[in-house]
């Protein structure tokens, strides 16, 4: 037997990677930091014998290996293991202000000022960017959130079809999520927030649902959506996607993209799949 899962916790410097491979050692992972991408693939043997572990997280930062990651990953792929990335990243004023509040010095900054070095080493980890399975922008998060964050990603049960889908509403006025595959804009519907009995619930209230899947407009969306949807999750599945995040949105996220998420997610689960739904600012 060989090490199942396999989490690669890589990123920018000050983003937070240590913290979370903290947060998975806490889940009872076993987490390894700095560890030569030469030698992933005996880690990817732990499994073997007594005692195995089946969970291991490596931090990984920048270093004399960078180059080396994505090559040993593919190797690591070939053991029959299932290999995640997560990228960390965050504003470069925000790395700044961690950095100088915590007077450690970065990594690439030997003969070049703090934010130099911190956009250097966004374009030195770009091509690990790009093949990272889910990218965790921090800017904004604090701690407990970042907890919650990485619990969401990888503290559950394995879904069946390999797959983790995240559906999640959001308000445009809040800002576009910054983690997300696929993004929807439902303010083509009728708003709630005009009518003074529906304006102080949410899309989790029967009486707005009822509002929102009435107007004319709702169901040709959602059918025409879960047409889409039939195509891409099971493609998705295939070419081995670990992490599909599907975002609707409306002018607050109070109403009509809460009840829309909450009916694809709905329609998915009648598909075979376990969304997870989140509304990040249903209580703003």
């Amino acid at each position: 037997m060989v090490v199942t899962d396999l989490v690669v916790i890589t990123g920018l410097s000050g983003a937070g990677r240590s913290q979370a491979g903290d947060i998975l050692e806490d889940q009872g992972w076993f987490v390894i930091d700095n560890l030569p991408p030469s030698l992933m693939p005996k880690v990817a043997e732990l499994g073997r014998g007594p005692g195995s572990v089946t969970q291991v997280a490596l931090v990984m930062g920048t270093g004399p290996y960078h180059d080396e990651i994505l090559p040993a990953l593919s190797a690591v792929r070939a053991t029959g293991s299932r290999v995640r990335i997560l990228y960390l990243e965050a504003a470069t004023d925000v790395l700044v202000r961690r950095y100088e509040s915590t007077r450690r010095r970065h990594p690439l900054a030997t003969d070049r000022s703090l934010a130099d070095a911190i956009d250097a080493e966004r374009v030195l980890l770009e091509p690990v960017r790009a093949e990272a399975d889910v990218v965790v922008d921090t800017s904004d998060l604090n701690v407990h959130q970042l907890r919650d964050r990485i619990l969401g990603l990888f503290a559950g049960e394995v879904p069946e079809s390999g797959m983790q889908t995240t559906i999640t509403s959001f308000g445009f006025k809040h800002g576009l999520p910054l983690d997300t595959d696929l993004v929807l804009d439902c303010r083509f519907l009728p708003n709630p927030h005009w009518v003074d009995e529906l304006r102080d619930l949410t899309g989790l209230d029967e009486a707005v649902r009822a509002y929102v899947l009435g107007q004319p407009g709702t169901g040709e969306f959602l059918d025409a959506l879960g047409t889409l949807l039939e195509l891409l999750l099971p493609a998705y599945v295939a070419e081995g996607k670990s992490y599909l995040t599907i975002a609707f949105g409306c002018t607050g996220g109070h109403h009509r993209s809460v009840a829309i998420a909450e009916e694809v997610a709905a329609r998915l689960r009648r598909h075979g799949f376990q969304p997870k739904v989140s509304h990040r600012d249903i209580d703003r």
